[in-house]
């Protein structure tokens, strides 16, 4: 190549469509959110005893259980934001960002309040896996009014996720490290993990996501019987 050639870059395209594309769609809407992040420390140590409780169940598990009551007791973070209001809902529907092969997809477990933990691990696996064999149908990916994103399995300390427009809400999950803290006085190693909430302005406001992240903090932290 002379120096008045031009570089050229040999590449393949791979085209957008399907789950990418409509994904591709949704983030533009959801960087158009004014939106806000609000971060806790949480003491994982009685949510990491959920298999003493329940052997088939997880942690991921036992946040969807924690988040679906403080939903029930913080129901302003349980909605959809429109231009034509703020819609609350009695439903608690919870989507699960994951990774497939064919990109990102968020399928939704219904009615997670109105489930024991072994329900909703039963019901997380069957839509993981129909999600990862593409064979989730459309009310598998319908209806959520709030989304967890859990990346703590790969090793992230802290993250930001981006709203699932048209939801007002989304959680994101990091990894749990040992940290050495003081807990009632007494410094002891702890497992630590980082939640952070993430908000559109437009509906919630500071006041209300710090009291919902605060009860979901005391939920996760309180023993399972």
């Amino acid at each position: 190549m002379t120096t008045n050639e031009v570089p050229s870059l040999q590449g393949s395209t791979v085209p957008l469509k399907g789950i990418r594309r409509a994904a591709a769609k949704q983030m533009i809407a959801a960087w158009q959110a004014p939106a806000f992040h609000l971060t806790v420390e949480v003491d994982m140590t009685n949510a990491l005893t959920v298999k003493s409780i329940s052997p088939q169940s997880t942690v991921t598990d036992r946040l969807l259980s924690a988040t679906a009551s403080a939903l029930e007791e913080n129901p302003g973070l349980n909605a959809h934001y429109t231009e034509e209001g703020v819609t609350t809902f009695e439903d608690i529907n919870i989507g699960i960002a994951v990774a497939t092969d064919h990109g990102l997809t968020v399928p939704v477990i219904h009615g997670v309040n109105a489930l024991s933990l072994q329900d909703i691990a039963s019901k997380r696996r069957e839509v993981i896996e129909r999600a990862r064999a593409r064979k989730l149908g459309m009310a598998d990916i319908s209806a959520g009014t709030f989304t967890i994103s859990n990346l703590g399995m790969l090793g992230i300390d802290h993250f930001d996720a981006i709203i699932n427009v048209p939801q007002v809400a989304i959680l994101a999950v990091a990894s749990t490290r040992q940290r050495y803290v003081l807990r009632d006085g007494q410094p002891e190693w702890c497992p630590i993990a980082e939640l952070t909430l993430t908000c559109d302005h437009r509906a919630v406001d500071g006041y209300m996501g710090a009291v919902f992240l605060q009860r979901l903090k005391e939920l996760v932290e309180t023993p399972l019987l």
